[in-house]
């Protein structure tokens, strides 16, 4: 569990950072700014993505497709349970606001998964060979 919790957090890190300077580039180039806020949001919305992610093995009886929508609709509901307290909190969001939020939160998302799922199913490609290989060789004793 604690080896668990490095590597969620190891991850965070990971993904925080990468959204962070993407950020930061295209503020640059669009010439805006950022505030404390938003920053504080960002790292929510990737703690938020980060988790759920880490959450594949719940649906291990599920399609890798049905998973992988399951796991998007289960982050935009919780961001957008983030984003409505916020909105109750400190101050209301606009309906564009809204669809801004979620455009600004699934191009990542589906990019940051897509990396996130290819090294997963990657491990688990090494996993099976190595399994068949100790299959192999256990037949031949």
């Amino acid at each position: 569990m604690k080896e668990k919790i490095k590597q969620f957090l190891i991850e965070l890190c990971c993904v925080y950072a990468l959204v962070s300077v993407f950020g930061a580039v295209v503020n640059i180039l669009a010439g805006t700014e950022t505030n404390n806020a938003n920053v504080l949001i960002m790292f929510a919305t990737c703690a938020i993505a980060t988790f759920v992610l880490y959450l594949h093995n719940l649906f291990n009886k599920v399609s890798p497709l049905l998973m992988m929508l399951l796991q998007y609709i289960i982050a935009c509901v919780l961001v957008g349970l983030m984003l409505f307290t916020l909105s109750v909190l400190i101050e209301p969001i606009s309906p564009r606001g809204w669809f801004e939020y979620y455009r600004s939160f699934t191009i990542p998302y589906i990019i940051l998964a897509g990396f996130y799922y290819y090294r997963v199913f990657k491990e688990t490609r090494e996993q099976d060979k190595m399994i068949r290989e100790i299959q192999e060789h256990s037949h031949d004793l």
